[in-house]
């Protein structure tokens, strides 16, 4: 494809808002049309982020002021509610969303979890859940797709190929889950000042976390029954980055060599997504700045348990660099373009 894909982001003032145009600023297919922040209108990226000070950029307007003509995909960067009441409006452009709103397959599961009723219920039915690795034959013809979260998008693929090959339990899955500060966004809260974060690991979300029935829901699909999980998720003084460890029971006879062998055939092809060596254990740092995962499978010390960890960057693979890599496979792009950053580091 040589046309460009021209693209509007809402929400540009946010962390995954400024992670999707970093990423669309060396995609060789997208144009940058429109970029919105409702709260610093008429500002310059620039003036929001620093490290676009030398990009030529077009100017931060309201939704409302961009001109939807001749755009071909938006990107919701927003908050939930706030993403679904705007999106609903527009008639042109394919919509990749990155807020909660589209993910519930059901109004009601949504309204129990986000304590507000579902702002466009009639659109849910039109939206795909962008797993990409688990989407791909259906991005090209959809019009609305809903990312997944960053907890769900790591917890999803570590386990689905397990589930789906019947070698775990639908039961007594336990996800510890750690993310970066950005995996709770930018808007000014106390628990997220340098003060209360450094130095500590805060547990939140304990026992009933947004992203639970999005994991259980998408787990169900694949394993044909219902699947009930513990997730615990954790900030730690980081800023970008994401690491979960699960913990499974085995079916009778089934052992971790079978998880890995599950494992390393499910994502033979994937471009993204890698099984370690044997013994390896995956960190955050083999994933910072990229759209890459890895995960590793360890025996338990109990038997009939095995350990499953996985990494991804919270801001590319949990968010902007998965929904660039959806928006490749609707418009009939390589997945793979504009996302083959190596893993930043030190």
């Amino acid at each position: 494809m040589s046309q460009k894909v021209r693209i509007a982001v809402l929400g540009a003032s946010g962390y995954t808002g400024a992670d999707l145009v970093r990423l669309a600023l060396t995609h060789p297919n997208i144009e940058i049309a429109a970029l919105s922040a409702n709260a610093k209108a008429g500002q310059s990226m620039a003036d929001v982020w620093p490290h676009f000070a030398h990009v030529p950029l077009p100017g931060l307007v309201r939704a409302d002021e961009i001109d939807w003509a001749g755009i071909d995909a938006v990107f919701g960067c927003l908050p939930h509610a706030a993403s679904a009441e705007l999106l609903s409006t527009l008639v042109g452009p394919r919509i990749i969303d990155l807020s909660a709103d589209f993910r519930l397959n059901s109004a009601e599961t949504y309204a129990e979890w986000y304590g507000n009723p579902h702002p466009a219920p009639e659109l849910l039915p039109d939206a795909i859940y962008g797993l990409t690795e688990y989407a791909a034959e259906l991005l090209p013809a959809a019009r609305i797709v809903a990312c997944p979260g960053c907890y769900p998008t790591a917890a999803l693929l570590a386990l689905l190929p397990l589930l789906e090959a019947g070698l775990v339990g639908h039961e007594r899955i336990t996800i510890n889950a750690l993310s970066g500060v950005s995996g709770a966004g930018r808007s000014l809260k106390e628990a997220n000042l340098f003060t209360e974060v450094a130095e500590a690991v805060h547990p939140y979300g304990i026992g009933r976390h947004r992203h639970m029935p999005e994991i259980e829901q998408e787990l169900a699909k694949r394993a044909n029954g219902a699947v009930t999980i513990s997730f615990t998720p954790h900030l730690v003084p980081m800023n970008r980055g994401e690491l979960e460890t699960i913990t499974v029971e085995l079916m009778p006879g089934k052992s971790v060599a079978d998880l890995r062998a599950a494992l390393g055939h499910r994502y033979a092809a994937a471009p993204f997504v890698h099984l370690l060596p044997e013994g390896k254990a995956p960190s955050t740092r083999m994933v910072r700045g990229s759209n890459h995962c890895v995960m590793n499978v360890f025996e338990d010390r109990i038997p009939g348990r095995a350990i499953v960890i996985v990494a991804i960057d919270n801001l590319v693979k949990g968010s902007s660099g998965q929904a660039i890599q959806n928006m490749n496979l609707m418009f009939g792009l390589p997945e793979t373009t504009g996302l083959l950053q190596a893993p930043l580091f030190p």
